[in-house]
């Protein structure tokens, strides 16, 4: 009923992420086409993880990441720092000039309001993380010798580039052989995927990744596209349909992946842009365990929600060892860093807490 997680004592860091971290630009509650200004916020769906783990429940995490050393850069890698998240693995890059080599990636997002969805809009070709590659990090020195309890990457950063999903096999591989827990958050994106194999592309290198994963995340849309499971009545809907469809696709994947230790996930219903069902369900051990519903939950900013739940299941098992724990935690913190723009959390943990126990939202004072 638990998970075997390395002593604290010996390890350096409690979480460690590889992944890209692009420079948001935010139109508040405008459009991106008609945007006279935007604010500026860091965000990528694997280090979200990391800022998450450090800022709401203060653990110490780090990013495996590139950037160029320019002032974007430097913009980033402030945002960064001020999420406590640790910059010793960012691989700095030369600035060309012009970008014409190597650029910072950027990221224009509408939060979407009712009736309008949320849009996100990236420009991270050719980015710095988009070409790191095997050889780049002494894993062995990182996971064996400073340590590292659990290390989280994702489908994101895998479907960057070529060498973007070989570093991500290099990393687990040798989390694994260093007895580090090893996430993954499916994270299906088709625009990332559409010009260099589509589906059939997303199938071959995250079958290959999951051969490594202890934590599988993603919804049932996401073990479909990423790794082939197709379970017949999934509406896409917070249901009791697709709650059970889950269940089904997760007993059929862990036959396939033994090694998968925990399979979760988000049950989101989109009533409107700004008002969604929200729950999550995590399987461990040959039981699942669901969180409490937070019903027609009010939406602010939904980037990064799914990255909070990743976060706060994380926490659950680093601090309680326990899925329920996990999951519950998930689910208040996906729900919280929701309420809040930007991609990142900023919920604190007595925040998350006063929710996992039923807590409303009358004046603090």
């Amino acid at each position: 009923m638990s998970l075997t997680l390395r002593d604290p004592s010996t390890c350096l860091y409690d979480q460690i992420s590889l992944g890209e971290v692009m420079l948001r630009l935010d139109p508040g509650e405008g459009r991106i086409r008609t945007a006279r200004q935007f604010t500026a916020w860091e965000g990528g769906g694997e280090y979200n993880t990391s800022r998450g783990l450090r800022k709401c429940f203060g653990l110490r995490t780090a990013v495996c990441t590139a950037l160029v050393d320019n002032e974007i850069g430097h913009l980033i890698e402030d945002f960064i720092m001020q999420g406590g998240v640790d910059t010793e693995f960012i691989k700095w890059r030369e600035d060309d000039g012009i970008g014409r080599s190597v650029r910072n990636g950027l990221n224009f997002t509408e939060r979407g309001f009712g009736i309008r969805g949320a849009v996100g809009n990236p420009d991270r070709g050719n980015s710095a993380a988009s070409q790191l590659k095997p050889g780049d990090y002494d894993w062995d020195h990182i996971f064996g010798q400073l340590g590292a309890r659990w290390f989280h990457t994702g489908g994101i950063f895998a479907a960057l580039s070529e060498s973007a999903a070989q570093i991500t096999i290099e990393a687990v591989t040798a989390a694994k052989k260093h007895g580090t827990i090893v996430s993954y958050d499916l994270n299906y994106r088709p625009s990332l995927w559409k010009s260099i194999g589509g589906q059939a592309k997303a199938r071959e290198v995250n079958r290959e990744i999951a051969k490594y994963v202890d934590v599988m995340i993603g919804n049932e849309e996401d073990f479909t596209a990423s790794l082939g499971f197709e379970v017949e009545g999934v509406d896409h809907n917070l249901s009791t349909i697709e709650t059970e469809a889950f269940k089904r696709m997760i007993e059929t994947a862990v036959k396939e992946y033994p090694n998968f230790k925990v399979a979760s996930t988000t049950l989101r219903r989109v009533i409107t842009a700004s008002r969604n069902d929200w729950s999550a369900i995590c399987w461990h051990d040959g039981a699942f365990y669901e969180s409490r519903k937070y019903p027609e939950l009010d939406i602010l900013d939904r980037v990064g929600g799914g990255d909070s739940f990743a976060s706060g299941l994380s926490f659950g098992f680093l601090s309680q060892n326990d899925p329920q724990a996990a999951v519950d935690y998930g689910a208040a913190h996906g729900a919280l860093a929701s309420t809040t723009p930007g991609d990142t959390s900023m919920a604190t943990r007595k925040e998350v807490e006063k929710l996992m126990k039923g807590g409303g939202a009358r004046v603090v004072r």
